[in-house]
């Protein structure tokens, strides 16, 4: 019988049980997260882990991407922004650039803290 991981079987019971709100700032989370980890392995010259944790970060775009809702004007702008971020984590994998990790996490910070305000502004207006 295998036993699976605690903390894996928690991520997956908050992800199934969460509002969508609250996925959307897990993800922004996860991709601050991953790009850092990418950057870390880089400046370690661990170029395989810094693959591999950019790719996990353009996944999470992906995922930003397709969830994105066609009848919100903001989706409009957010398309745009996410498929230049993810542009730039290829272009940042491929060069195998801090720097441009750095821009892309510094696009990353600012959506997931903006959207923390956006949803505390939320719970108290409501």
């Amino acid at each position: 019988m295998v036993l699976n991981n605690p903390y894996q079987a928690y991520q997956k019971q908050a992800v199934t049980t969460s509002k969508p709100e609250d996925l959307t700032f897990m993800l922004y989370e996860g991709l601050v997260k991953f790009i850092r980890l990418s950057k870390a392995a880089l400046q370690d010259r661990r170029l395989e882990q810094s693959n591999t944790y950019n790719l996990r970060a353009q996944d999470i775009l992906s995922e930003l991407m397709v969830t994105l809702k066609k009848e919100y004007s903001i989706s409009e702008q957010l398309l745009p922004m996410y498929d230049f971020m993810k542009s730039r984590l290829i272009e940042a994998n491929l060069k195998k650039s801090e720097e441009i990790l750095v821009e892309v996490e510094e696009f990353a910070v600012e959506l997931s803290e903006t959207w923390a305000t956006a949803m505390k502004q939320v719970k108290t207006n409501s």
